[in-house]
């Protein structure tokens, strides 16, 4: 498993650039599209996302998913709990499964997000928190999807 975090705007090259060593791996695109200098602004590309993008130029290389889009950076540094959800999303179901168990490895709980396309909507609600962050003077708000059992992956 390949994990992609690098700012939006270094994406596409660095994608081009480590095409060739994630043949056959699963990718996890974690890339929000920010466009400094506001970035609470939500700004999705035309493709739709960028994990959508990922999927584009890794094309018949890598089993492209995406997740931890909204995990604060300041709460996977800390020593307590993180204390949130991570929405995967992927068009391969068993890819998918493997990046849910990541996602409870690190302490957060992975939820089935559904195909590739739905990232758009975790990748904008990034920018929502980010607002959020702000204007509550918070670090690290996350997000909790309600009415599953804590067991439910």
């Amino acid at each position: 498993v390949v994990i992609i975090a690098v700012p939006y705007a270094s994406h596409e090259s660095i994608l081009d650039e480590i095409k060739p060593a994630v043949a056959g791996k699963i990718v996890v695109d974690a890339v929000v599209p920010l466009v400094p200098p506001k970035v609470s602004v939500v700004k999705l590309p035309p493709d739709g996302s960028a994990a959508l993008i990922a999927q584009r130029l890794l094309a018949g290389t890598a089993r492209v998913q995406a997740a931890f889009h909204n995990v604060s950076a300041a709460k996977l540094h800390s020593s307590g709990p993180v204390d949130c959800d991570v929405l995967v999303f992927g068009d391969e179901q068993a890819a998918r499964a493997v990046v849910i168990e990541l996602a409870n490895a690190a302490g957060t709980r992975g939820v089935d997000g559904g195909p590739l396309a739905n990232s758009a909507a975790a990748e904008a609600l990034t920018s929502v928190l980010i607002g959020i962050n702000r204007r509550y003077k918070v670090e690290g708000a996350g997000i909790r999807i309600t009415g599953l059992p804590l067991a439910q992956r």
